[in-house]
């Protein structure tokens, strides 16, 4: 009789089956609950950069370009138009004040001084004419004065004589009218002259102070006409560097063209154009520093001109401290111009990430040698850090480079 076989329950193939499903079933279940699904890129860690968030002295500064001028300059300006007849002094030398520096020529100027020379001479020979007249006239009257004052001299003892012998019946009456009337008229010629020489006199020193101021202010008239060809020299008024443009023989000069300067030299100043984005935040005082020849020097803003001028104004600063050996006329200095005082902040180096993200996001390193976009807020910035405001901590470790060839991956795998 044939034994029934029992069917086995728990095959190995059922068994097989079944530790399949299950480990399928729970890689869904892993996927859909556990597992990391957000966009990886592989990025090789060498080519990257890598800075430490950390606290430190955060100094707000803006980057800018000066141009080295002296402190002082002095202006050549043509007083008088002309062609050139003679350049004393190049671009470039030393000169002293009053030193010829340029010579014109202006003949057409020079037959119009000599006319108004010649005039001014016409009128001051008149009032000395005039004058000699009053002086004359004033001798004129005092000789009259004299000789009646000398008639009285003589008649009024003779006239008192004959009274005597007139009233003693020893002369004829008519010598004695005769000689009474001749000393009466005199004694009224006398008053009468001497009534008009004093009124005369008052006029008199009136017109004389008016000629005299007359004669000075022609005087000073001719002088300054005088002057004129003077101006035809362009002279140096401070001891300096001269700095012109090319100047030659018969080059045309207009009236009031500037054709050089005089710098006082080793004394200098720095200016400096600046953006007008900057302007509410720079006033006179704040400090900007540079490098020249290894060494750091200060610099202040002393005076900060009111015009803007294609979106950017300037500024003049001045050295604090010590000038620098060697500096020249027109040289660029890199300075640092500070916006404020320095504070301590949390601070992400600068780096290339931020034309690409805005300072909203950054890369930050987590363990497992993988990088994971996180939302920041970045502040102010220098040309060596930025101020975080927010998502970052103390120690953190962010990708700084370009972001350029990482898309919009949520996560980078360092390899």
């Amino acid at each position: 009789m044939d034994k029934k076989i029992k069917k086995k329950i728990w095959t190995l193939k059922r068994l097989s089956l079944i530790a399949f499903g299950v480990l399928f079933f729970s890689f869904i279940l892993y996927n859909f609950i556990w597992a990391d699904r957000r966009s990886k890129l592989n990025v090789n860690r060498e080519k990257i950069t890598i800075a430490t968030v950390d606290r430190g002295p955060f100094q707000e500064y803006i980057p800018q370009t000066g141009t080295v001028f002296p402190k002082e300059t002095f202006y050549l300006d043509a007083i008088e138009g002309g062609t050139i007849k003679r350049v004393v002094k190049e671009s470039g030398a030393n000169v002293n004040p009053g030193d010829v520096i340029v010579e014109l020529s202006n003949l057409n100027r020079e037959l119009t001084v000599m006319s108004q020379e010649a005039s001014y001479n016409e009128s001051i020979n008149r009032v000395r004419q005039t004058r000699l007249g009053v002086t004359q006239n004033d001798l004129q009257q005092k000789a009259a004065l004299a000789q009646i004052e000398n008639q009285l001299a003589i008649l009024k003892p003779q006239y008192e004589r004959e009274k005597i012998l007139f009233e003693k019946g020893l002369i004829a009456q008519q010598q004695f009218e005769r000689t009474k009337a001749d000393y009466e008229y005199n004694v009224k010629r006398l008053e009468f002259t001497y009534t008009s020489y004093r009124e005369d006199s008052v006029a008199r020193i009136r017109q004389l102070r008016e000629l005299d101021d007359s004669e000075r202010r022609m005087k000073q008239s001719l002088e300054g006409v005088g002057k004129i060809l003077d101006n035809l020299f362009i002279r140096s008024p401070i001891e300096g560097q001269l700095t012109t443009p090319l100047l030659v023989v018969g080059q045309s000069i207009n009236q009031g063209q500037r054709i050089g300067s005089v710098d006082i030299e080793g004394s200098y100043k720095v200016q400096c154009l600046i953006d007008e984005l900057y302007l509410p935040k720079i006033s006179t005082g704040l400090t900007a520093t540079f490098d020249f020849n290894n060494q750091s020097y200060s610099l202040e803003i002393g005076y900060i001109y009111p015009g803007v001028d294609a979106g950017r104004f300037s500024v003049d600063m001045f050295f604090a401290g010590e000038q620098p050996a060697g500096i020249r006329r027109g040289q660029s200095l890199r300075l640092k111009i500070a916006l404020g005082g320095s504070s301590e902040e949390l601070l992400l180096p600068v780096g290339g990430f931020y034309k690409d993200t805005g300072g909203n996001w950054v890369y930050v390193l987590e363990d497992g040698g993988k990088a994971v976009k996180r939302d920041v807020r970045l502040g102010r910035r220098n040309t060596e850090f930025f101020e975080v405001l927010e998502g970052l901590d103390p120690g953190d470790r962010v990708i700084t480079s370009s972001y350029d060839n990482f898309g919009n991956n949520e996560v980078l795998i360092l390899n």
